[in-house]
């Protein structure tokens, strides 16, 4: 059956798709008793129906901008695609695509023998309380549960199919073409043409002068077949783990993209959530993923600039999802959002300057600690490059960030290696305007006046910090860790208790006792300095 031949044939198409939506509104539906709840969830393009331990997804006949459902066959094409991407990251949720039949006398049935009257994805089901959007609300976000996610994203991006015909330069302008044309269209006057222009040509411009980039990025395989809408909506927990699911099935400009595009999404909407420290600790765990070669560290250039158009993409869906909810409540909250998201996508296209700064102190003494906390603080959102020489030491290694290294990756030479290492990316990463927290022990007088030169060089403002504990408080803190990159045992702690550490012209940091205490005395320090 065909809706989307004229105006009649898309009244009938509506019309039967009301009375398949009141079918659905129905336990018989399902086979279930009639006391069961159904609970039903509506988004601007499609409806959501929650029976026993099943969910069943209708896509709404709609045509906007960048999606096309006004017909059957269109909604069936986007079903069967939906099937097949998601089971890439969520196979144990993605089931099946199934048929609501016409029996005829206005009776339907899930799959019978009347001729198809709408499709569905059918889903197994996962308690509300399992998105990311609700754990987030109830504060049951933390550090290691971002790091499995952000180790998720890397390897499904790993894994991705490349794809060296779309992205770029090209489709990076024609996502910021689209975002203008839907901004100038969305209902309910949300968005001025001032603030619009301001908007638009804001995003050319950084475009035009990243074009480069883009395509280099493009030709090295960083453009993939990435999830498209990774929004902390479409992340759930399931089997005890974060899951994605619910990416972008109808438009390929939408979903085959670069992957710091891709993990942008997710960055924006934790910011915008009130959790910038959660993204910086998702960024900075997806780059120590990465495989050194892979460029992503130079691909932060691009970060502004994704951010933005993510945030623009959520400002502009939101006011047309706003103009066609029905509860007025409702629709006026996601109106003010939808606002919010637009002068956020403004905001990150006028970065702060980066700077530098670096955090030392022996082992146990709760610098890595320290430098994770800060870094959300400085330069451009998310925050600055945490880099670590316990992670650059296992990258360069190429081995896992929790495999144990041999003494002879410890030798003076091996760690002149990877200091080296660190101050390349660290020169590079300010060389692109991204600020930088370099976290090493820093022992000796050579060490810490290197990175201060990085500082000269680049001509960005620098700030040492030594992480100072007592011997018994960093033996304690070195027995009791788990899941640590850091080789450091009790042993090394102890021996580094006689070393000389020359001149200490770094501003000693108090860090034996609790972390809101140590960060609270660093960030005043920071800010004292005027770097953050």
């Amino acid at each position: 059956m065909s809706d989307g031949d004229g105006g009649a044939g898309m009244a009938q198409g509506l019309a039967l798709q009301q009375a398949v939506i009141a079918f659905l509104s129905e336990p018989a539906a399902y086979g279930l008793p009639g006391n069961a709840p159904i609970a039903r969830q509506e988004t601007h393009v499609s409806h959501v129906f929650l029976a026993g331990d099943r969910a069943f997804k209708l896509k709404k006949q709609v045509r906007f901008p960048y999606l096309d459902f006004s017909t059957l066959d269109a909604r069936k094409e986007a079903c069967d695609e939906e099937l097949e991407i998601n089971r890439r990251t969520a196979p144990e949720i993605y089931l099946r695509v199934a048929a609501v039949t016409d029996q005829g006398s206005g009776v339907f049935a899930l799959d019978g023998d009347g001729p198809v009257a709408e499709w569905l994805v059918e889903m197994r089901r996962f308690p509300d309380g399992a998105l990311f959007t609700h754990l987030g609300d109830a504060g049951a976000l933390n550090r290691r549960l971002m790091e499995d996610l952000a180790d998720r994203i890397q390897a499904f991006h790993a894994d991705a199919e490349i794809d060296r015909e779309r992205g770029g330069s090209a489709g990076t302008r024609a996502i910021i073409d689209n975002d203008d044309s839907s901004f100038r269209a969305a209902p309910g006057n949300l968005f001025n043409a001032d603030d619009i222009d301001a908007l638009t040509d804001g995003s050319r411009l950084l475009q035009e002068g990243l074009s480069g980039l883009l395509d280099a990025r493009r030709e090295g395989g960083r453009v993939r077949h990435c999830h498209g809408d990774l929004h902390l909506g479409n992340i759930c927990m399931f089997d005890d783990r974060p899951t994605l699911f619910d990416a972008i099935e109808f438009s390929p400009a939408f979903s085959r993209i670069d992957v710091l595009y891709d993990l942008a999404f997710l960055l924006m909407d934790l910011d915008l959530r009130g959790h910038r420290r959660l993204a910086s600790i998702v960024l900075n765990r997806y780059l120590d993923r990465a495989p050194l070669d892979a460029g992503d560290l130079d691909g932060l250039a691009l970060m502004p600039l994704f951010l933005s158009m993510r945030a623009a993409i959520r400002a502009h869906v939101g006011a047309f999802q706003a103009g066609t909810l029905a509860d007025k409540a409702e629709a006026d909250r996601r109106a003010g959002r939808a606002r919010e998201y637009f002068f956020r996508a403004l905001e990150y296209l006028r970065p702060p300057p980066p700077v530098l700064i670096a955090v030392g102190g022996l082992s146990g003494s709760g610098k890595s600690r320290l430098a994770r906390e800060i870094a959300p603080q400085l330069g451009a959102a998310p925050g600055a490059r945490v880099v670590r020489t316990d992670v650059m030491r296992k990258r360069l290694a190429g081995i896992d960030l929790f495999d144990r290294l041999p003494p002879e990756s410890y030798t003076p030479e091996a760690s002149r290696r990877t200091y080296d290492a660190c101050f390349d990316e660290i020169r590079r990463a300010l060389a692109i305007g991204r600020s930088v927290v370099f976290d090493a022990v820093s022992l000796r007088p050579g060490e810490r006046l290197a990175v201060e030169a990085l500082a000269d060089e680049l001509s960005v403002p620098f700030l040492g910090l030594w992480a100072d504990a007592p011997l018994a408080v960093r033996l304690e803190r070195v027995g009791g860790r788990t899941a640590n990159v850091s080789d450091a045992g009790a042993e090394v702690a102890q021996a580094q208790e006689d070393l000389d550490l020359g001149e200490l012209t770094w501003t000693v940091i108090d860090s034996s006792g609790a972390r809101r205490n140590t960060v609270a005395g660093a960030l005043a320090v920071i800010r004292d300095q005027g770097l953050a």
